[in-house]
């Protein structure tokens, strides 16, 4: 394609749109956040300016039923998704990112595709947040090569014993699953608040923790839900 228009303006929309502020607060946990409402309100007027705009593809779902630890149904939902956005030109850019999305009705597709079109822009634009996690930020302990096991002479054995998933693992997957329910695309930030309230991680979980983290998450999911039907 001869037209590049496409590159000039996302740098001169770039430049334009600066940070997006957390500028949305949770009543009950006092905690504030950006939702997609405030990428769509700073980005609109820019992308309108410079005639840019989006049309996004799904090129993958995924899809299933879930249950909540007090027998709640929800459903999961993951969508890879192909964004291309057009110049006044005709020029165009590609980009493909994933999203994710749990809901006990029919929104987990819309919370799937806000949540992947919110994290497209922040990247494509490089838009400033506090909620990107900086490969730099950790530095894993050291480690050396596992050297090889020697071969050892078969003995007799009974037939292997299929066993269930670890228990503390599977504490942690539901307690992810909730908190993205609870939370949507705030669910990691969140959840490592209420981790450090507690002065745990996921490697020192405790059951009390657990425990404590889960209460706080369905509190919220029913203040919430009080708060709809208000």
């Amino acid at each position: 394609m001869e037209g590049k228009q496409i590159y000039d303006l996302i740098g001169k929309a770039m430049a334009d749109i600066g940070p997006i502020a957390k500028n949305k607060r949770n009543k009950e946990q006092n905690y504030l956040f950006r939702g997609i409402d405030d990428v769509y309100n700073a980005l609109n007027p820019i992308m309108s300016k410079y005639g840019l705009f989006v049309i996004p593809k799904v090129l993958e779902r995924t899809r299933e039923e879930r249950q909540t630890a007090k027998g709640y149904r929800l459903i999961y939902t993951v969508l890879k998704i192909q964004y291309t956005m057009y110049a006044p030109d005709g020029s165009y850019i590609e980009g493909i990112t994933e999203g994710e999305g749990m809901d006990s009705a029919d929104k987990s597709t819309n919370k799937a595709m806000s949540a992947a079109y919110k994290y497209f822009m922040f990247q494509l634009f490089n838009i400033p947040t506090e909620e990107a996690v900086d490969a730099d930020a950790e530095t894993p302990p050291p480690s050396e090569p596992v050297p090889p096991q020697r071969p050892t002479k078969q003995q007799p054995t009974t037939p292997p014993v299929v066993t269930a998933e670890d228990p503390k693992a599977k504490l942690l997957k539901t307690l992810k699953q909730n908190a993205l329910f609870a939370y949507g695309d705030q669910s990691e930030a969140r959840l490592n608040e209420l981790m450090q309230a507690q002065n745990v991680t996921f490697e020192t979980m405790t059951n009390t923790a657990y425990k404590a983290i889960n209460a706080t998450i369905y509190a919220d999911i029913a203040a919430a839900k009080k708060e709809g039907a208000a």
